[in-house]
């Protein structure tokens, strides 16, 4: 049981560190090596069946795997009841519920 603990911590310090670098190469221009390393921080999450956490989840493409920057290669709309992101390398979307409390903050 604490083995398992030890290995869902080690894989989020992993995560986050491989979304840290995937984010710099992608400013510097190698989105496909961002790409990768997305790939790679997934099939950690799966290995150590560990649930990927939202700030990360909402970063990449679920269909293919690319990792998503607003404005370059997603497109990110708030509508009503939903936030819809589209992505723009295989237009795939992914809808997102917006709670009423939430809905209110956003439009101010």
């Amino acid at each position: 049981m604490r083995k398992q603990r030890d290995l869902e911590k080690l894989a989020l310090e992993r995560i986050k560190i491989l979304f840290k670098l995937a984010k710099e190469e992608y400013k510097r221009g190698r989105k496909d090596l961002a790409n990768r390393y997305v790939y790679i921080a997934r099939k950690i999450a799966m290995k150590v069946n560990l649930r990927m956490p939202l700030e990360y989840k909402r970063q990449f493409c679920k269909n293919c795997g690319a990792f998503w920057v607003v404005g370059d290669n997603v497109v990110k709309r708030i509508k009503k009841k939903v936030i819809e992101y589209t992505c723009k390398e295989c237009g795939k979307k992914k809808r997102i519920p917006i709670s009423p409390k939430k809905s209110k903050e956003l439009k101010k």
